[in-house]
């Protein structure tokens, strides 16, 4: 079966920074988009980035210039950095991959915690 685990969260003050790990077990690791979504208390889960394998990266734009989202297909890991956190950042970060092959096929990793606070 399809494995995610996500790791790198834990608890900053605002300003600072944090990377998010990815990784996968999982065949044919480069066929899939690998997105980073976030879901705070009582808030909806949203996409912050995702990168695919065309095209260019997609970022939510209140992280757009402070986010950068990579991938690294042998290694099977994806990764966030995020810099300049804000306490609107705090949430539980979730690693996800989907593609298609003749339906949409979308996997979840468990979710690592960023708390932002001073």
């Amino acid at each position: 079966q399809v494995q995610l685990a996500e790791s790198g969260g834990g608890l900053v003050q605002p300003g600072g920074s944090l990377r998010l790990s990815c990784t996968a077990s999982v065949t044919l690791f480069s066929s899939y988009t690998l997105g980073w979504y976030r879901q705070a208390p009582g808030k909806q889960r949203e996409l912050v980035a995702e990168i695919p394998v065309f095209g260019s990266t997609n970022y939510l734009e209140s992280v757009k210039d402070r986010f950068i989202v990579s991938r690294d297909n042998a290694k099977k890991t994806g990764a966030l950095q995020m810099n300049g956190l804000k306490p609107e950042d705090t949430a539980v970060y979730y690693c996800n991959i989907k593609r298609r092959a003749g339906t949409t096929q979308s996997y979840w990793g468990q979710g690592t915690q960023v708390t932002v606070s001073s």
